[in-house]
């Protein structure tokens, strides 16, 4: 029972887990702000190519 309390607490001081979850989230961030970006130009492409299209026609 003892080496499961050491265990545990050694678990409890390190920093690994904090970390891995601080990365997690930064990831989760930027993915997020890339999918924005790529969706705002992907809007202004189609609106620039309708009105070449329009301009055609």
């Amino acid at each position: 029972m003892k080496s499961f309390s050491a265990s545990v607490m050694r678990f409890l001081k390190s920093e690994d887990g904090p970390t891995a979850v601080e990365y997690a989230v930064m990831l989760a961030l930027i993915i997020v702000v890339c999918l924005a970006a790529v969706s705002a130009v992907g809007s202004n492409a189609n609106g620039k190519f309708n009105k070449v299209r329009t301009y055609l026609s």
